[in-house]
């Protein structure tokens, strides 16, 4: 089978790989599309990163060189011995996580924090390939009214549910978004789906802004207004509840803090490639707080894929597939130079 198949910075090829045969615990599933995260641009770009290089990893067992992809959806071809509740034929979502299962987090239900997580498509041959085999706990079933290219998404925008949870906000919430890229866009979706009717996106870029604006969403140029004296005058001096940092800057952290309301989070959902000066004044004078979160849990894929059931999901305008031949030129590079906004592999093509 063709896979893409990472060996370090830069250096990405297709290959034919070895087709995979499950185990017993395990399932082989046929890709339908894999998303093209930002976890895999700085593996490309700056890595191995995360990719273990010459050690294997205590759960995977594997090391460099590996294929890639952890946000993907299938069909189930083949299951593994003792694997009895899902069959051949199942459209499945995949939650990518694997965990020691004896660690307090993992003990106390936060496998998300597992003191030694991995990743299928980082420290194990994920789905940017014909087929991938995955254990039993990772596979989420699909509803027949949630297409396969909308269960590739699953995994992102439970990134986005998990933080809007830390957010404690409620259907009354006022809350800001920093940043529009894809996480940005699964978090307003996410809070919409609480019940919030009141938020900003707050986006530099204007072809983000008009994408998430295509959707419904309000939004906010830092480049042009101040956005914490707006949203002082708007609250009356209050802030908001809740504030999001999907872009990882520090305009976007210093402009948040100024924005939040006494005791409240800024929820910190983004990747931070240089250490950021925190204006900790901000915290001291107001009891505020930075509230960091990473991936989700089982209870955050359920109620991603609870939502895209009733249709509260819409990737008009910023979602495209690329095809696996081409997931470099096409993918990882348009990326990277801001021409596209989330794309889905295509092992098919």
């Amino acid at each position: 089978m063709r896979a893409a198949v990472y060996y370090g910075k830069n250096k990405v090829a297709i290959e034919d790989v070895p087709e995979p045969s499950p185990g017993p615990g395990e399932v082989k599933v046929k890709v339908s599309r894999n998303g093209i995260c930002g976890t895999d641009l700085h593996e490309y770009y700056d890595g191995p990163i995360f990719i273990p290089p010459t050690e294997p990893h205590p759960l995977t067992h594997k090391c460099l060189p590996l294929t890639l992809g952890h946000e993907f959806s299938g069909v189930i071809t083949e299951v593994g011995a003792g694997v009895t509740d899902v069959r051949e034929g199942d459209r499945v979502t995949v939650e990518p996580i694997y965990r020691c299962g004896k660690c307090r987090p993992c003990r106390t239900g936060h496998y998300n924090l597992c003191n030694v997580i991995g990743f299928h498509g980082l420290m194990a041959d994920g789905g940017m390939a014909e087929y991938t085999v995955v254990p039993r706990n990772q596979i989420h079933q699909l509803p027949d009214s949630i297409s396969l290219e909308m269960g590739a998404l699953v995994e992102p925008l439970s990134v986005a549910y998990h933080a809007a949870v830390m957010g404690e906000v409620d259907d009354q919430s006022r809350a800001l978004i920093y940043g529009a890229g894809p996480i940005g866009i699964g978090l307003w979706f996410a809070l919409r789906g609480m019940g919030l009717t009141e938020i900003d996106v707050v986006e530099p870029s204007e072809i983000r802004r008009k994408s998430i604006e295509a959707l419904g969403a309000r939004t906010l140029d830092p480049t042009s207004v101040d956005i914490p004296g707006l949203i002082d005058e708007r609250t009356k001096g209050d802030g908001v509840d809740a504030a999001f940092d999907a872009a990882g800057v520090t305009p976007a952290v210093e402009s948040a803090l100024a924005c939040l309301g006494e005791r409240r989070p800024l929820v910190s959902v983004a990747i931070y490639d240089k250490p950021l000066p925190t204006p900790l004044i901000q915290l001291v004078l107001r009891e505020r707080r930075i509230q960091g979160t990473i991936c989700y849990t089982k209870d955050d894929y359920k109620a991603v894929i609870g939502l895209m059931a009733k249709g509260h999901y819409d990737t008009t305008g910023w979602v495209e597939d690329v095809s696996l031949s081409r997931v470099v030129e096409d993918g990882f590079e348009q990326l990277k130079a801001g021409q596209k906004m989330k794309l889905l592999v295509d092992p098919s093509s």
